[in-house]
């Protein structure tokens, strides 16, 4: 088959341009993701604001069922056919809602990639490793069959993947699951894309496969100055591997901040709900782990008020007749949306 030649689309309106001259390469405004279902509108994703730098490594934290899978995927054009979008996507001051579905198509294909919670789903059974590997390559760089098999050898030897040229032949399933993850990499760097999203990329490798996971793509982010944004239930994972981290809870961001500020001065109460259900090694044995009570929102009947008050240890009268806006905190970059805030965690002394 031959592969069409591609071009970047002309970009749509313009951003504002930042100190160094350029937009910031992502901007989110106010985006939201509405499904329409039998017993109402489901709120996915609810007037999400976000911005993410060049080179930057963002994390977005919560529970299962707070909205950080399909605010990615919105944000990569691939929500669910019957959702209804509204909102702004720019992305290096390209309109990427302006853009028809096949300029998105080529342009989100060449820039922006994704790495998904589940490799094995994510790769087709019945097609061999190598043309998962080359057909983005020769799609959106024009790349000759044997050029684009030399980057797949290249790509799997970058990942850390032994015998490339033996893996190239052979089926998914014939891989283990970490390789199979390094591989689903190796397809989301093939045209060196400026934002790679991993979106729960770890969750189902056991916890050694789980670290080299992260360390190779930290890695590869660092070698690459590529802008990362990482999805995760597990704040401990995304500690040390990110620069800001935005916490999302019933599809919306209910607090954001640089991750050395969000561990040390959190201020909203689900914040410190999910840092306080990390386990503490230091506990003795056989303690019990702390649990957040109740369960997450419903998000086609949310109510007028906050949507972590039922919840909320700290909740007050007004956290259930009006919904906090995000406000800055005395950090610089640390916004949250919280009537209670938390105060600073008293420290143990020594």
């Amino acid at each position: 088959m031959n592969s069409p030649t591609t071009t970047d689309p002309e970009p749509g309106p313009q951003r504002a341009i930042g100190s160094h001259g350029r937009p910031p390469l992502l901007q989110v405004d106010d985006l939201r993701c509405h499904i329409p279902t039998p017993r109402g509108l489901l709120r996915a994703v609810d007037g999400v604001t976000l911005t993410l730098e060049r080179g930057q490594t963002l994390g977005i934290a919560g529970e299962s069922g707070s909205g950080k899978s399909i605010l990615v995927r919105t944000i990569m054009g691939i929500a669910p056919r019957a959702a209804e979008i509204s909102g702004g996507v720019h992305f290096g001051g390209v309109d990427l809602r302006a853009l028809s579905v096949q300029k998105a198509r080529t342009y989100l294909g060449r820039h922006i990639a994704m790495v998904f919670q589940d490799p094995m789903t994510a790769l087709n059974p019945v097609v061999r490793i190598e043309r998962h590997l080359i057909e983005g390559s020769r799609h959106h760089l024009g790349l000759s069959r044997t050029a684009a098999r030399a980057k797949a050898l290249e790509l799997l030897e970058q990942v850390g993947i032994p015998e490339p040229r033996k893996r190239l032949r052979q089926y998914p399933h014939q891989l283990s699951g970490g390789m199979r993850q390094r591989v689903t990499i190796a397809m989301a760097l093939a045209c060196d894309p400026e934002l790679l999203i991993a979106d729960e990329a770890t969750t189902a490798l056991d916890v050694t496969v789980q670290k080299q996971i992260l360390d190779l793509l930290q890695d590869i982010q660092r070698e690459r100055n590529m802008a990362v944004i990482m999805v995760s239930h597990d704040l401990g994972v995304l500690a040390g591997r990110t620069d800001r981290i935005a916490v999302m809870y019933g599809g919306q961001v209910l607090e954001e901040a640089p991750t050395a500020a969000l561990f040390a001065r959190h201020r909203h109460q689900y914040t410190r709900a999910l840092l306080s259900a990390i386990p503490d090694m230091a506990q003795p044995r056989h303690s019990l782990l702390h649990t957040i009570p109740g369960a997450p929102p419903d998000p086609v009947a949310h109510g007028s008020g906050c949507r972590f008050a039922p919840r909320c240890a700290a909740v007050l009268p007004c956290c259930t007749a009006e919904a906090p806006n995000l406000q800055p905190a005395d950090d610089p970059g640390h916004r949250y949306a919280c009537f209670a805030p938390a105060g600073p965690i008293p420290q143990e002394q020594p």
